[in-house]
């Protein structure tokens, strides 16, 4: 007999309070790439993860190991103060070749850079489709 699937709740609120407090120049623009990732599919949630706002697959999944991170879609790394960066945790399974995703990490992940609003604009719609790809490649 298969194993349940699960699902996760998003937490919206924290990630409101989180914003609330951030203190880093681009704020703007972390606040307009939240929006593009929430409004590039339904199923997709947020929470605050590694002191970071992070998004992920609501859905149901089968069960599967914490350590795994199959749910999780991207992350903000907002070390630097001049760039953000979007780690996509399964991002090697959702890169085009397009050049969008940098990075070759043995974990799959993959990263993509935005230093100000008109940058996300210009890259928005590849952040949805990689999103899409995201989506498309979990085991469900």
């Amino acid at each position: 007999m298969p194993a349940p699937l699960t699902t996760k709740p998003s937490e919206p609120a924290q990630v409101d309070a989180y914003l609330a407090r951030l203190q880093h120049p681009l704020a703007e623009v972390v606040a307009a790439l939240r929006q593009a990732i929430l409004a590039a599919d339904r199923t997709i949630g947020e929470e605050i993860k590694w002191n970071a706002p992070a998004f992920f697959y609501t859905g149901p999944l089968a069960p599967f190991k914490p350590k795994e991170f199959k749910r999780h879609l991207v992350v903000f790394n907002l070390y630097r103060k001049d760039c953000l960066r979007l780690v996509f945790w399964h991002g090697a399974a959702a890169d085009d070749g397009s050049g969008f995703l940098e990075g070759e990490y043995p974990d799959g992940r993959r990263l993509a850079s935005f230093t100000s609003l008109k940058d996300v604009r210009a890259k928005q719609a590849k952040l949805r489709q990689t999103l899409k790809r995201q989506l498309k490649a979990l085991p469900k």
